[in-house]
């Protein structure tokens, strides 16, 4: 874990914070951004409506999840956040499925519309022909490659 000095003083707080940079987070840390954003969001915006959203795919022996997507519903927006199925699951229909099951709980929370991004290597086709439309694009690695942000009404 690296730490990050502090560089500008911190007005009237006596000692200055300490600042981490990390790439294993440890669950609290994200618990505490996000209801502080949440809380933040709901005294500006008089809605308190955020909620984390999941379309789970198991094995129905194992209970294993298999795959699915997740995100999360907030302030009239559906985000979906990932998306995955492996191989020998894909081609008969299940992506749209469960695409779908996501963007009717979406629209049964309120929502107007959806959001997401996908890499140019992944889906963006698939979305494409489940009504959903390219809003950014932006280079990434490898070369050739880029994030293509998508959007739908609901």
């Amino acid at each position: 874990m690296r730490r990050a000095k502090l560089c500008a003083v911190s007005a009237g707080r006596g000692r200055e914070p300490q600042i981490t940079v990390t790439d294993s987070p440890d669950p609290r840390v994200e618990a505490a951004i996000g209801n502080g954003l949440r809380r933040f969001n709901a005294q500006q915006s008089g809605i308190d409506d955020s909620r984390s959203l999941a379309v789970v795919v198991s094995d129905p022996d194992t209970n294993e999840v298999l795959g699915g997507i997740t995100g999360r519903t907030s302030l009239g927006l559906l985000f979906i956040d990932l998306v995955f199925l492996p191989d020998d699951l894909r081609g008969d229909g299940l992506g749209s499925r469960i695409l779908r099951l996501a963007e009717d709980e979406g629209r049964r929370r309120g929502c107007r519309t959806a959001m997401l991004y996908t890499i140019s290597f992944q889906a963006p086709e698939f979305y494409a022909r489940h009504g959903w439309r390219v809003f950014g694009e932006i280079a990434c690695d490898p070369p050739g490659t880029s994030r293509i942000f998508m959007t739908k009404s609901l």
